[in-house]
């Protein structure tokens, strides 16, 4: 288990990439911050992350041929390490990077987050620049032969390399100088190159000397369940799915997922459902629309990533949020869940339903969701037995609040008993028996 405890509950909050791609700028970041800071704070949320290519100066302007323009134009300092694209970022002129823009966010009582790339630019090795705190230069800390399948902009690094370390090391005491609060690091969750498991490494350690509490986040999924112990000991939370979309067979696929990773979810390790398309999303991809999921779909997904304890970062514009999404997301009741529920598991599912219970921390309530995964409305009951638990054999007498709809009723059957739309669920909190 990562004993840091940066993250003793899962992290909560804003990301740009669903709705800007990679086009965020500083103004539309505050934008969203400022929405964070009057509407939703007060329920948890409360990180503000700049996802990816905030070092590029034409990100998004050929988006019809590429998402990431090979070899475009970066700004970078004298040792290697990306800085924010000041016609983007205007306040990090001047060397001062994202400390102006953090600066404001925990102004806002909020925390502020990063993305970036595993490894070095690739123009770094090409020019053989700098690396601070080593006479090695970049190329010779570089693996030109580590290249992300995605994105063009960077060599991963040899871990074996003198300089390698502490190449990662210049770059969170630089991050730790802007007063970044989490790091959503990519192309390292999968494995996809065989020094991603000693670079999460090498980027643990790195955090560690960087004097700061950074939340390490790992990308993209799927996380290898085997490898398990190797994400707990050395991230904070790590992604169990490629990027998440709002489709149907995307979110069902999802309770799959979860049941394979249920076994891993501790504090401050917390498998990664990833960001919720919710509201208004897709406008860097060329295509602003409101989620394609439907209100039950919605309801679903918030129940599932709650239950299971999955980080929570919303993709939505916040400046666009309408009222039926703000509810949605700002139910305490159900939100007391990430922070104060433990045990989830799902107990059964089949191709038209499933069903998971985990407990109240108080000691005193048990939650269970009821989920139907078929295309029409179904009663759905369920037993007391399925539930596995030694002091319950039968719902007969309890009171059972459901919690999205605040309907309370005491249960007259053995059974828990609820009608679900299609694609939909139910969320009870029941009391134990005394």
């Amino acid at each position: 288990m990562n004993k840091n405890g940066f993250a003793p509950t899962p992290p909560m909050g804003w990301n740009s990439y669903d709705y800007y791609d990679t086009t965020v700028t500083e103004d539309q970041v505050k934008a969203n911050a400022d929405v964070m800071a009057a509407r939703l704070k007060e329920y948890g949320w409360e990180y503000v992350v700049v996802d990816i290519a905030w070092y590029a100066y034409d990100a998004g302007s050929k988006r019809d041929r590429y998402q990431y323009i090979p070899f475009g134009r970066v700004e970078i300092d004298g040792y290697s390490r990306l800085l924010p694209c000041p016609d983007r970022f205007p306040s990090s002129a001047g060397g001062r990077g994202f400390r102006p823009l953090a600066d404001y966010v925990h102004s806002l009582d909020l925390k502020f987050g990063i993305h970036m790339m595993r490894g070095i630019p690739r123009i770094a090795a090409h020019n053989r620049m700098k690396v601070k705190g080593t006479d090695a230069t970049a190329d010779e800390i570089a693996d030109p032969y580590s290249i992300c399948r995605w994105n063009p902009d960077m060599y991963g690094l040899n871990p074996e390399a003198e300089g390698a370390q502490q190449y990662y090391d210049s770059l969170f005491e630089l991050y730790a100088q802007w007063g970044v609060d989490f790091v959503k690091v990519d192309d390292i969750c999968r494995h996809d190159m065989p020094s991603a498991i000693r670079e999460t490494e090498m980027i643990h350690h790195a955090i560690k000397r960087c004097g700061r509490p950074i939340v390490l986040s790992l990308s993209p999924g799927p996380a290898l369940v085997d490898k398990a112990w190797h994400y707990k000991k050395y991230a904070n939370m790590w992604r169990i799915t490629d990027d998440f979309w709002d489709n149907w067979p995307l979110l069902l696929n999802m309770f799959e997922r979860c049941e394979m990773w249920q076994d891993h979810v501790s504090p401050g390790c917390w498998p990664d459902c990833d960001m919720l398309p919710l509201g208004y999303i897709g406008k860097g991809f060329g295509r602003e629309r409101y989620t394609n999921f439907t209100r039950d779909e919605q309801i679903t997904m918030m129940t599932l990533w709650c239950m299971f304890k999955s980080p929570l970062m919303l993709g939505a514009e916040l400046t666009k949020l309408d009222g039926w999404t703000e509810a949605l997301i700002t139910n305490s009741r159900v939100l007391r869940l990430v922070t104060d529920s433990h045990g989830a598991r799902q107990v059964m599912r089949d191709d038209e339903q499933a069903v998971w219970v985990s407990g109240d921390n108080d000691g005193k309530g048990i939650y269970v969701a009821v989920f139907n995964l078929s295309d029409t409305e179904r009663r759905i009951a369920v037993c007391a037995d399925e539930m596995e638990l030694a002091d319950m054999d039968s719902f007969r007498g309890m009171k059972l609040e459901e919690l999205w709809s605040g309907e309370t009723v005491l249960n007259d059957t053995d059974n828990l008993e609820a009608t679900v739309p299609a694609h939909g669920a139910r969320l009870f909190r029941i009391e134990r028996p005394a």
